[in-house]
């Protein structure tokens, strides 16, 4: 598959809007009293400008033996389930839209899950806050398509995203991503393709095809799947940073 010639170069700076709405239907009471509870414990704040890089092991006690992150988490299923199976890992969680943040919080209150943090601002502002090399594995899992073409520039996926994951990953360390639009796939590849930092795990169709076994399914997948449309999964190794440049690896 092949991306237009003539697409857009998508977000190449942070001051992209890359997301939608932030709010949908009046939270229920018992769920605002968690949300309103629970999330300035949970909430990351960020150093003031001039105080240096956040320094992510100072958000668990104890300190985590790995740092995840999700950017887009929506409504929190595969962070709280990835949780829940790695305890001794610490998980960044990103998502604006706070229907969402407000069900997570209430599945951390229910399974009193220590190991989620959540920013509920722009990831950019977070990812740029993060020190270099500082996270093990990276999940943007079926971000917002942006399907309309002059939308194109606020999909997550693009040069400087890439380039700022690439920063932040350790070396060796994964990033996941997966989408159920055949379009974005085809832009995902294409820049993917320019970014020489990522190797494609991928050594067979169903690699890209089928859902790896620790990888939870999300409420979007589902829905993708009910409604008929094929889900695509890829996993990316952070190639060392002493390696020569190359370009992505295709399956």
């Amino acid at each position: 598959m092949t991306a237009p010639a003539d697409a857009p170069a998508g977000p190449d700076g942070p001051r992209d809007k890359l997301h939608g709405r932030k709010r949908g239907r009046r939270l229920r009471d018992g769920r605002q009293r968690t949300f309103d509870t629970l999330l300035p414990e949970l909430e990351i704040a960020l150093p003031e400008a001039g105080q240096g890089a956040l320094d992510p092991r100072t958000l668990f006690r104890p300190p985590p033996a790995e740092l995840w992150l999700e950017i887009g988490f929506g409504a929190g299923e595969h962070l709280a389930a990835q949780a829940r199976a790695h305890p001794a890992v610490g998980f960044i969680g990103c998502e604006v839209y706070i229907n969402g943040v407000a069900r997570l919080i209430g599945e951390i209150a229910r399974d009193r899950l220590a190991n989620i943090r959540l920013f509920t601002g722009d990831a950019g502002r977070l990812i740029a806050a993060l020190p270099e090399a500082s996270v093990d594995r990276a999940f943007v899992l079926f971000p917002d398509p942006w399907p309309k073409r002059r939308h194109w520039k606020r999909r997550f996926i693009g040069p400087h995203n890439l380039e700022v994951l690439a920063r932040i990953l350790k070396d060796g360390g994964e990033l996941r991503l997966a989408t159920d639009h055949g379009d974005y796939l085809v832009w995902m590849l294409q820049h993917l393709g320019r970014q020489h930092a990522f190797e494609w795990l991928a050594r067979r169709p169903a690699d890209w095809r089928s859902r790896p076994a620790d990888w939870p399914e999300t409420r979007f997948e589902a829905k993708a799947v009910r409604d008929g449309r094929r889900c695509t999964y890829l996993r990316l190794r952070r190639r060392p940073r002493r390696a020569a440049a190359r370009p992505l690896r295709q399956a």
